[in-house]
């Protein structure tokens, strides 16, 4: 059976409030120790990400009221970002300027800031989202021991949250499909009651070739732990993205990508059904995908590095911690 890595709330809680009870300022030494560890390719990976995260490469100025590092001590809800945020800036002058936008974003902020989520741009459009692992108890979780691809139902598994416009339409248009197994597993007023039907699990979700994967507020909270499986992602091309790159997916090669008003669902379906080498090649390119967060040293230097860059740039320094 399917094994999901998922962290444990309450342990993460107890070390999140711990990490900040019992700070200690700022420890340059075991970012450097941590970088030593790391070989010049992985040094090299991750300067492209972070020029990926931080698209701000130039110096820039914060309003004199702006929020510090010593600020996240004091958490508010949505904590956990918070949490994620302190977990590295705590290696920093608790008296840096720094901003933040948390929860599902979809827009720009007006000056750089640190954020979970940001609209997908090639350009320099979405520079000042200065995208960080956060809420990762939640949407950092992986699969191992999956079963084979050949193995699993010929049909599509579906269940969510709907109360988005574009969730809604999808469940209109292929609720009763005979490829499609989908349960809508919020209760709520005027849509079918047979929409509704109860959670089930990510393992009872991998009994499934494809797993519907539609963005909610921002992203699709379980398109990382789909690619990590041995099924499929079935999704129209990402708009938005996290730490996880979305904007580096590509249709066709990650996953199986449908078109945003959905029509083509059936044919992209019935053509990998009879196209299970190309299936299998998908599967391989999303594990390799997938494979580039699992290294925790690499994480924590990357994290460490966007904000590095963040400060670097706010205080027009160019100093390294």
């Amino acid at each position: 059976m399917a094994h999901v890595q998922k962290k444990i709330k309450f342990f993460y809680y107890l070390k999140s409030y711990a990490r900040i009870l019992f700070a200690k300022g700022s420890k340059p030494s075991y970012f450097a120790a941590l970088k030593s560890k790391l070989s010049p390719t992985d040094l090299e990976k991750i300067q492209t990400r972070v020029a990926y995260y931080n698209k701000v490469h130039h110096a820039f100025s914060l309003p004199h009221d702006a929020t510090q590092v010593r600020d996240l001590l004091h958490p508010v809800t949505p904590k956990s970002y918070f949490f994620d945020t302190y977990e590295y800036a705590q290696y920093f002058d608790p008296q840096y300027p720094l901003t933040w936008v948390f929860g599902d974003v979809i827009t720009v902020p007006k000056v750089p800031s640190i954020v979970k989520s940001r609209p997908i741009s090639d350009g320099a459009d979405n520079a000042n989202s200065v995208v960080m692992n956060l809420d990762k108890v939640r949407h950092f979780r992986f699969v191992t021991n999956d079963k084979p691809f050949l193995q699993k139902k010929n049909m599509l598994i579906g269940r969510a949250g709907v109360y988005q416009k574009h969730r809604i339409e999808f469940f209109e248009k292929y609720f009763n499909h005979p490829l499609c197994d989908l349960g809508q597993v919020n209760k709520a007023e005027g849509r079918p009651e047979l929409w509704y039907k109860p959670k089930i699990s990510v393992s009872e979700h991998l009994e499934y070739k494809f797993v519907l994967s539609l963005q909610g507020n921002d992203v699709a909270t379980n398109l990382k732990w789909i690619m990590s499986s041995n099924s499929i992602a079935v999704t129209p091309k990402p708009t938005y993205e996290t730490w996880f790159m979305e904007g580096t997916l590509v249709g066709g090669k990650h996953f199986i990508e449908i078109k945003s008003d959905y029509s083509d669902l059936e044919a992209q379906l019935q053509y990998y059904l009879a196209h299970p080498d190309e299936c299998q090649t998908i599967i391989q390119n999303a594990h390799a995908h997938c494979q580039q967060f699992f290294n925790p040293a690499v994480e924590d230097v990357c994290s460490m590095m966007v904000l590095e860059q963040y400060f670097a740039n706010s205080r027009a320094t160019g100093k390294n911690i």
